[in-house]
């Protein structure tokens, strides 16, 4: 009897061992997915507050400025449910400040710079900056719109503003360095790169005909072509003037010179 006694106590312990470390399994498990998921959100946050930190480089809507605010928002409120202690209170503090934002954002006039008046930054580590900003915005806000997060049409028109402002950096960029080719005398590279920015003047010119920025920079690209021709005609080698079968004769017979 004692012996059945035991092995139902170690039959027990064993099953106590065993829900124990299920138990404890399931705690390691969940721990792990809270701290992936803290870490996804503090990457998302990370990645709207640099692009916000670049917004004062391009003409920003309000539209926009809304879109990230409230990106970072959503990201605060899950990092929140999912975080604890200090970090849980730092979340709380920075959602009530995005929150002041948003409403002093939403309760003002709408906003949207016009894009005529865009100046490229003069430095090319801003330039690159700026570049890579303008991608990740268009990645951003196509996917806060496919998460029905942004209205259509704003989606449609912000989109298109920065398709606008890519473009109008890449003609910039490509006329400098048609200039920078020219001025090294490599005019075949020079002459491909402004033809280049010619299409695509074109191009934006057939979305916006009434853009003085770009009736500006077709005339300006169009001088610098003119350049380029004329000064690769002026490097050109001339050709030697062909001589005369009657020169070479009177060569010959010409009278000798005394010394």
């Amino acid at each position: 009897m004692s012996l059945i006694l035991v092995l139902i106590l170690i039959g027990a312990l064993l099953l106590l061992i065993i829900g124990f470390s299920i138990v404890q399994q399931q705690k390691e498990r969940a721990e792990a997915e809270r701290r992936v998921e803290v870490s996804r959100q503090r990457a998302i946050i990370d990645e709207t507050d640099a692009v916000l930190s670049n917004t004062g480089m391009a003409p920003c809507s309000s539209h926009i400025m809304l879109v990230l605010y409230r990106r970072i928002q959503d990201a605060l409120e899950q990092s929140i449910a999912h975080a604890s202690g200090q970090l849980k209170s730092d979340y709380e503090r920075r959602l009530a400040d995005i929150k002041a934002q948003i409403t002093t954002v939403s309760n003002s006039p709408s906003q949207v710079p016009a894009i005529e008046n865009f100046r490229l930054p003069d430095n090319d580590r801003q330039i690159l900056e700026l570049v890579k900003t303008l991608k990740k915005l268009k990645a951003i806000l196509r996917a806060e719109h496919n998460k029905g997060k942004v209205d259509p049409t704003v989606f449609a028109e912000e989109e298109m503003r920065i398709d606008n402002l890519q473009l109008r950096i890449n003609v910039e960029s490509m006329i400098s360095r048609a200039r920078a080719a020219c001025f090294m005398k490599q005019y075949g590279s020079s002459k491909q790169m402004v033809t280049k920015a010619l299409n695509t003047l074109h191009t934006i010119k057939a979305q916006t005909p009434n853009d003085p920025f770009i009736a500006r920079k077709v005339d300006e690209a169009k001088q610098l072509l003119d350049e380029i021709m004329g000064a690769q005609r002026s490097s050109e080698p001339t050709a030697p003037k062909p001589k005369k079968e009657g020169d070479d004769i009177d060569m010959l017979f010409q009278p000798k010179k005394k010394w």
